[in-house]
């Protein structure tokens, strides 16, 4: 194809058109202009988000099998699987601990229970995703309803559910800084009840901060030919934007500086206890000491917060993905973003023998549970 379309393109956002003939053309094609893609350059790859549909979408061949995919596709597909497995372990282990009655004598058992169903939505929303987007490029799945609902509520869901993770963990740091400080005072049956309404609170917070996704995505049809591709689009105006870019910072900075602060105050606290306890050293000498004994906690503070740095960035990019190198970094920093949800297990319950051996009494509880029921069952 070498011959323009003689003024009659339907090509848009500066998009070249292209036909097989100069007099009687039989085909036609849009060659896009960087950071737009469609049939007819109609879809953009600026600002679509934390979204892999721009990211993966046109990658992915109709009608061809999975071997045969590009690579891109091929790796995308199997980093999904090993996280959605990985992750929904990670869930559950982190479930049945913390879905404890003597665990959740206090606030905290609260939040680190919300966070592991919390993990489970995230993981389970992030398979679903990603299975639709294929099944719907491949051709596989073309019901209007099903994709329209998938579209506005899969992106929304991931939105609510990472920045409640990373909002209930910051309430976990902040009950023991207040355990630390009023010790043999704290109040657990008012941890309890406090933690509760917080949770409520931020639920309705996230859903309220989120709720301009869902409103401005919509379903679109794009036939080329006897290729026909369905993309989920969301499309913001400017001062949505702004608002969208505001309320990711604060959710990621605010949970992040609260953990700081809850850090500082547990080793301040914990220090100047000791110091009035043992006066043959000095309250730096206890700070020293303190930070060395909770370090584990600031390095889990900082690891989660450059794991989830990756989708802030992705919000406030402002160029898009002009070549096949910037598509390898969104689609990299798409899948680190959701890195953090699945190390509750490990940042909480690993380096606590408390909660460890909680874990190890429910899973072996659950073990004989298990033995009970099938020697019932192969007794019948």
């Amino acid at each position: 194809m070498t011959f323009d379309c003689s003024g009659h393109s339907g090509c848009e956002n500066g998009g070249r058109c292209f036909q097989d003939s100069a007099n009687c053309a039989q085909t036609s094609m849009c060659v896009c202009a960087p950071c737009f893609y469609g049939t007819r350059c109609q879809f953009s790859t600026k600002g679509f988000g934390l979204s892999i549909d721009a990211i993966l979408g046109y990658h992915i061949l109709p009608s061809i099998k999975i071997h045969h995919q590009p690579v891109f596709v091929q790796i995308s597909m199997a980093l999904t699987i090993v996280m959605s497995v990985v992750g929904f372990i990670n869930g559950i282990c982190s479930f049945i601990t913390f879905n404890n009655t003597k665990l959740c004598a206090v606030g905290c058992g609260y939040y680190l229970l919300g966070s592991s169903m919390t993990t489970l939505l995230i993981m389970i929303v992030f398979a679903l995703k990603f299975w639709i987007l294929f099944c719907s490029q491949m051709g596989l799945v073309d019901n209007q309803s099903f994709l329209y609902v998938q579209c506005i509520l899969f992106d929304f869901l991931l939105h609510v559910g990472i920045s409640m993770d990373q909002w209930l963990h910051a309430c976990v740091a902040i009950e023991r800084a207040i355990s630390s400080i009023k010790g043999v005072l704290f109040d657990k049956n008012k941890s309890k009840k406090v933690a509760k309404i917080v949770i409520l609170i931020l639920l309705a917070l996230t859903i309220g901060t989120s709720i301009h996704d869902p409103i401005h995505r919509c379903l679109l049809d794009d036939n080329d030919g006897d290729v026909k591709r369905i993309w989920c689009i969301v499309t913001y105006p400017f001062n949505v934007q702004i608002f969208n870019g505001v309320i990711h910072t604060i959710h990621f900075t605010v949970p992040f500086a609260m953990n700081v602060i809850a850090f500082l105050v547990i080793i301040v606290t914990a220090a100047r206890q000791r110091s009035l306890v043992k006066r043959d050293q000095s309250y730096k000498q206890h700070l020293r000491a303190q930070f060395r004994q909770h370090n584990h906690l600031l390095i889990s503070i900082f690891v989660l917060m450059i794991l989830a740095l990756p989708r802030l960035i992705i919000i406030f990019v402002s160029g898009c993905m002009e070549s096949a190198r910037k598509s390898w970094l969104f689609l990299t920093g798409y899948f680190i973003s959701f890195i953090p949800p699945m190390l509750t297990f490990v940042v909480f319950i690993l380096p606590s023998k408390f909660y460890k051996k909680e874990f190890y009494i429910t899973v072996n509880r659950y073990r004989t549970v298990i033995k009970t029921r099938l020697l019932r069952i192969s007794s019948l």
